[in-house]
């Protein structure tokens, strides 16, 4: 349930922040006579994201025994591999979204143009929103004894509560109630993703063992289980988070060891490198 709190709150903060930004320039602007246009974009996004998370668990619940495990597989390699480049494109282009965002408002107000501002709104909220449910799909097979009931549920909780907290962050940001630091929230964030990204790798590299597709090398290097079974609630919160496995085997480990070690590395090479200033001419 944490799992899908932060990656809900993390998500619809990111969405949040865009609506607001600009809500915020048609106000500056005295046209909030076109908001009902921003507002027509997100709601459509929105059902269209919801839509997309409802076929993917009933795809999912769909598959059975080798299939499944596949499907599972693959969704979480998917979602890893999306948290990976959504992480690194914050870090890298994060700080010109608000002026991207502005050109974009006034290029949607000019004459002729009126459907554009529907589509900034759509655009960047269906992003958020499909890649939501897609980490959100991948957070449920995460959980022991997936399949049952319980696992989705709590998942999709979780994530919904995350959504109602950014939606409240976003309107006491826009109403200046608030002034968050989005720079720090965004390290912060960043930081756990990785942890959780890593678990999915490993996770899917455990579901390719039982597959015979990717060798085990060792099928178990240790087993704490007896010290945190995976089905406790200490065992469950590790698992979602932090991608614990009670007994993992050497190919999980190396994968997840190894994904961490290089998201890390490049994270801190990329907020190590100089800013590229533009020369100015003489």
């Amino acid at each position: 349930m944490l799992a899908g709190f932060l990656l809900g709150l993390r998500e619809g903060i990111e969405a949040a922040l865009i609506i607001g930004i600009v809500l915020g320039m048609l106000r500056k602007m005295n046209r909030m006579d076109r908001a009902p246009l921003v507002w027509l974009g997100v709601g459509i996004a929105g059902v269209l994201s919801i839509g997309v998370a409802i076929g993917l668990n009933v795809i999912g619940a769909r598959f059975e025994g080798a299939a499944e495990q596949l499907f599972e597989g693959v969704m979480m390699l998917l979602a890893a591999g999306v948290l990976t480049w959504m992480i690194f494109w914050m870090q890298k282009q994060g700080r010109d979204t608000q002026r991207s965002l502005e050109a974009d408002v006034k290029s949607a107000l000019a004459p002729g143009a009126k459907w554009a501002l529907f589509l900034v709104a759509f655009l960047a909220v269906l992003r958020e929103g499909i890649e939501l449910a897609l980490f959100l799909t991948a957070v449920n097979f995460t959980e022991p004894g997936a399949a049952g009931a319980e696992a989705p549920i709590m998942g999709w909780l979780g994530g919904l509560l995350g959504l109602l907290g950014a939606i409240i962050i976003g309107w006491l940001t826009f109403e200046s109630a608030l002034r968050l630091n989005m720079r720090r929230f965004f390290q912060f964030t960043s930081v756990v993703l990785v942890f959780f990204a890593a678990g999915l790798v490993g996770h899917a590299i455990g579901e390719f063992n039982e597959l015979g597709w990717i060798p085990p090398i060792v099928p178990s290097i240790y087993d704490v289980n007896g010290l945190i079974p995976q089905t406790s609630t200490v065992g469950r919160f590790l698992r979602a988070l932090f991608g614990y496995t009670g007994s993992p085997s050497l190919s999980q480990t190396l994968g997840y060891v190894g994904y961490f070690v290089m998201v890390l590395g490049l994270m801190r090479v990329l907020a190590s490198a100089p800013a590229v200033k533009a020369v100015e001419p003489a």
